[in-house]
């Protein structure tokens, strides 16, 4: 009976129920929240589903995640080895080839102009940056910080890896993925605060139709040029190219379809798990992570705003043709800004369509943030 006793009390200790924290409820919590808004409402759910599951099984679960060095037998969690490919740059760089096969960069090609929108955008990552410092952050981790301000979690992570900010990668990964997710709410209240119901209204001409010729030219040339600039950009602004390239040619359709079907959602499932397993108790739930999302909060705001303000400029300059609600699709969460474009647009006039004219704005945005990535690690000679 000892025995029988003995080994039912080895058993009750094993379960999680004698290891969970205070923390570990809260953050079992927090990742409910993210399964309901991606399930109930349907925001990003293949964001949000993978990292929200994630989340609740490294807080129930802590070995999950354990490195090799932490366990008995020398192998590592399972989670272990998926995060290691984000600190190696490996997934962001294979989500990039994808987001390159399932994007039309032709609205760029027709309205060169939308580089400067996706440019301004970026003002919101530099302003985090300062922002970060004065909030006590070292230069490095400030860089890594503000990029979440672009609306690109997979550059977010890229470039926390590179600087060697592996220790703030899950607060910030899951900062930028969920304000990514929240694109919908988020912009359209600052969007109608700067601009007027006359500005919302304008109507855009129809974009030029762009040539095969074009649109083949385009991923080669933006690669030599970026990257004979900013070499460090090569792994994203590489890979993005890459997949479009896949996409234009019209020579390589099972290449194409891998890219922006299967291997996506491959990477996704992988990304996704492994930042949310980061997000364990003991590393999400301290000030620095709530740093992290208050800064990101502000980056992603002033992004959204100096994209709708230079809007602003260019409607006055060109006589009233661009329509400032375009601006705020120069982050790079793709194409979910341009849709709010669109969107803000249309409840002031339903035969408003600028979700074309926006969608250039927004892969802008894609290079924009891969390209102030590359000046940060430039910067820091990474």
């Amino acid at each position: 009976m000892s025995y029988i006793g003995s080994t039912l009390a080895n058993l009750l200790h094993q379960t999680a129920f004698f290891n969970l924290t205070w923390g570990n409820f809260v953050m079992i919590l927090i990742a409910g929240i993210f399964l309901y808004l991606a399930i109930a409402k349907g925001y990003e759910p293949l964001l949000l589903v993978p990292i929200a599951f994630g989340m609740l099984l490294v807080n129930i679960y802590p070995g999950i995640i354990a490195s090799p060095e932490e366990t008995s037998n020398g192998v590592g969690g399972l989670l272990y080895y998926f995060f290691q490919l984000d600190e190696w740059s490996i997934l962001p760089s294979l989500i990039f080839m994808g987001v390159g096969a399932m994007t039309d960069f032709s609205p760029l090609i027709a309205n060169p102009i939308s580089f400067l929108l996706g440019a301004s955008a970026q003002f919101g990552i530099f302003s985090a940056y300062l922002i970060a410092i004065l909030l006590g952050f070292n230069d490095q981790a400030a860089a890594a910080i503000s990029i979440i301000g672009g609306a690109d979690g997979p550059t977010s992570i890229f470039l926390a890896g590179k600087l060697g900010q592996n220790d703030l990668l899950g607060p910030i990964a899951v900062a930028a993925y969920s304000y990514m997710s929240l694109v919908p709410i988020i912009q359209p209240p600052i969007m109608k605060a700067f601009t007027t119901k006359k500005e919302r209204m304008i109507h855009m001409p129809q974009l030029r139709p762009v040539s095969k010729l074009e649109k083949i030219l385009f991923p080669i040339v933006v690669t030599i040029v970026v990257c004979l600039i900013l070499p460090t950009t090569a792994p994203l602004v590489g890979m993005l190219m890459l997949g479009n390239l896949f996409k234009e040619s019209g020579v390589v359709h099972q290449l194409t379809e891998t890219a922006s079907n299967a291997m996506m959602y491959i990477v996704v499932i992988l990304l996704g798990t492994s930042v949310g397993a980061s997000t364990s108790a003991e590393a999400f739930l301290n000030v620095s992570t709530l740093k992290i999302v208050l800064l990101g909060l502000i980056a992603f705001m002033v992004a959204t705003a100096a994209g709708v303000l230079f809007g602003k400029l260019l409607c006055h300059l060109t006589h009233g043709r661009i329509n400032p609600l375009i601006g705020s699709a120069g982050v790079s969460a793709v194409p979910m800004s341009a849709r709010v474009s669109q969107r803000v647009a249309a409840e002031e006039d339903p035969t408003n369509f600028i979700l074309m004219q926006a969608m250039g704005p927004n892969v802008a945005g894609v290079i924009g943030t891969a390209v102030a990535a590359g000046v940060f690690m430039a910067i820091f000679g990474v």
